[in-house]
């Protein structure tokens, strides 16, 4: 009787692992991912240098936690990128993103 409860305790923790397993995303929507993290710093340092000049260093302080939440979602989309065989993929990022910009304007 115990083994058998302990083998159907360990069916539903092994059931329960694999459904919180994020499902694997592909490249595209990694490099999607990245180049809007990567903007998005961009803006907030934008922002945060102008609250500084404005004088607000409570809305400076939330702008440099952004900044670092970000920054994190940059590093581990980058590792996963590289996992997946892209080469640099933070500098093949600020490249697109450059490429972006010049054909707009």
């Amino acid at each position: 009787m115990k083994k058998l409860a302990l083998l159907t305790l360990a069916a539903f923790l092994t059931a329960g692992a694999f459904a919180q397993q994020a499902p694997a995303t592909d490249k595209k929507q990694d490099m999607k991912d990245l180049r809007k993290d990567i903007k998005n710093v961009r803006k907030d340092k934008k922002e945060r240098r102008e609250e500084l000049k404005e004088g607000d260093k409570k809305e400076a302080r939330e702008l440099t936690k952004d900044i670092k939440a970000d920054k994190k979602d940059i590093r581990k989309d980058a590792k996963d990128l590289k996992e997946d065989g892209v080469k640099h993929p933070i500098r093949r990022a600020d490249r697109q993103i450059r490429r972006q910009h010049a054909h707009k304007g």
